[in-house]
């Protein structure tokens, strides 16, 4: 049995001191839990399994802690269950209670005060089961899963309202929001670096960027320069997995084991994996 010799706090620390980022892969099935641990030991990376609402409903809870649990004892890097974009207080505090390392509560649609009071009364609880807590100042646009936000309702982060918010909140982590969305872009991505880089100079905590698919490599690990301590993949990992598939099925229409036509899409899975592993440089890190 491996033991876990880090936990998800002082992994998000050991990110920010040696600049790199954890990078967070959305999960949606055992077979993608599988693909990103096997690529994660290989490149000697700490991940994060993320799961939105939508995954917890569809895995279900107990499901889903436990394969984490399982993946914790088998693989040799350490990994932890990322809770990616929870609303629901009362959900959250029932999966850190079932074994969640880190969780997002995000309160982004509310106002300044609102998502204060709400972050607050999850960083009070998490304390007890030492758990990371991330949350979000300003909002992202676009697409991930049952999360919808129209461009026009989507905000920057403020600096000098996320030093405050930090503050007040007690947070360990800050996702901000600078240009980034959900889903792939249509066109050339706008990213705001130098809004980051005053946010980096008003906060000290590990700093998280969302909506990672589709961004260039180089600007991903400039962020990285610059703060950025987790980065969240979710649509290229769909979409590699789903192109492996479809074109296995097209090409053997009779094919009906899964063991078979899964295959390609994990494997064209695990190459996106790698390649955002190294993009996050985080590879080698726990070797």
């Amino acid at each position: 049995m491996i033991m876990q010799t880090i936990s998800a706090k002082e992994l998000f620390k050991d990110a920010k001191q040696r600049r790199y980022a954890i990078p967070a892969f959305n999960i949606h099935n055992l077979e993608i839990l599988k693909a990103v641990m096997e690529t994660a030991e290989k490149l000697q990376s700490p991940v994060l399994l993320a799961a939105t609402p939508g995954t917890v409903r569809y895995m279900g809870d107990n499901f889903l802690v436990n394969l984490v649990k399982v993946a914790q004892k088998e693989y040799n890097v350490p990994v932890f269950l990322h809770l990616d974009h929870h609303e629901s207080v009362d959900d959250i505090f029932a999966l850190i209670e079932k074994g969640a390392e880190s969780v997002m509560i995000d309160a982004s649609h509310h106002d300044f005060e609102k998502n204060i009071e709400i972050t607050r009364k999850v960083t009070t609880f998490a304390k007890k089961y030492d758990v990371a807590v991330e949350a979000e100042l300003g909002r992202l646009g676009g697409i991930e899963d049952d999360l919808v936000v129209d461009e026009k309702d989507s905000k920057f982060t403020n600096p000098f309202q996320a030093a405050e918010f930090v503050d007040r909140t007690e947070i360990d982590s800050l996702a901000v929001a600078i240009g980034t969305a959900h889903g792939l872009y249509d066109g050339e991505p706008k990213i705001d670096i130098e809004r980051l880089e005053a946010i980096a100079k008003e906060v000290s905590i590990p700093l998280v960027l969302h909506g990672a698919s589709g961004l260039p490599e180089a600007l991903v690990q400039k962020t990285i320069d610059l703060g950025i301590c987790k980065v969240n993949i979710a649509t290229e990992l769909k979409n590699a997995f789903v192109h492996g598939l479809r074109t296995y099925l097209n090409e053997n229409p009779n094919a009906n084991d899964p063991r078979h036509y899964f295959k390609p899409g994990i494997d064209e899975l695990k190459q996106v994996v790698e390649q955002k592993i190294i993009m996050c440089k985080s590879n080698g890190r726990m070797g």
